[in-house]
């Protein structure tokens, strides 16, 4: 029996959101500290973080801001993981390692396919080259090789086209955002539960 795919639900910002996605199935929930419309503080991070249950994994999402604001910020809103998701190098993840923090790289696949635990990341997660934007990649184009070992698949990720794009990559985990909103920054429970149905379909074949 294969293991059922990961799934993260990213850019939460209430109770009904964090509520929804659990509820629907979610592996991990995403609070977004970088400048997004999406955009959290720490103290509202650390109150949705309570309300989660143990067996999902809280992420806190940063781009291109110092190590120690990340540091800071992942400390004072107590999630358990840290998705870095700018040109942050090797000494990022050297220096967020020792407080046992489940460890996220985000990056697009422009340049070449790039390797899960290359600069010391747990995840690797592969996005679109304007993450955010909501805009699916080219996931399926010739010559696209999907990243050995654990990566998840981001970008432009919706209930209608998770299915495809599963099955064209195979990858070991998705990862959803603009594609279970009403609209920019404004989830929708019912797109939050269709995306979940749908991944645990794609699971069964």
């Amino acid at each position: 029996m294969t293991t059922p795919l990961f799934i993260k639900i990213c850019g939460l910002r209430t109770e009904g959101d964090v509520d929804a996605a659990v509820d629907a199935g979610a592996d991990a929930i995403g609070f977004v500290f970088a400048d997004s419309p999406r955009t959290v503080d720490a103290g509202t991070a650390r109150r949705l973080a309570e309300r989660v249950p143990p067996g999902v994994l809280t992420v806190g999402v940063f781009r291109g801001q110092p190590v120690e604001e990340v540091r800071a910020l992942t400390l004072a809103s107590g999630v358990r993981a840290v998705q870095l998701h700018g040109d942050e190098g090797r000494e990022y993840y050297d220096a967020l390692r020792p407080q046992g923090w489940t460890l996220i790289r985000a990056t697009s696949s422009e340049g070449g396919t790039p390797r899960c635990g290359e600069l010391g990341e747990d995840l690797l997660l592969l996005d679109a080259p304007a993450p955010g934007a909501g805009v699916p990649w080219n996931w399926g184009a010739e010559g696209f090789t999907p990243p050995a070992g654990r990566w998840l698949l981001a970008g432009g990720l919706t209930p209608e086209n998770v299915v495809e794009a599963v099955r064209t990559t195979a990858p070991w985990g998705v990862d959803v955002s603009s594609g279970v909103e009403s609209r920019r920054g404004v989830k929708d429970p019912a797109l939050i539960r269709a995306f979940v149905e749908a991944v645990r379909a794609a699971d069964a074949f």
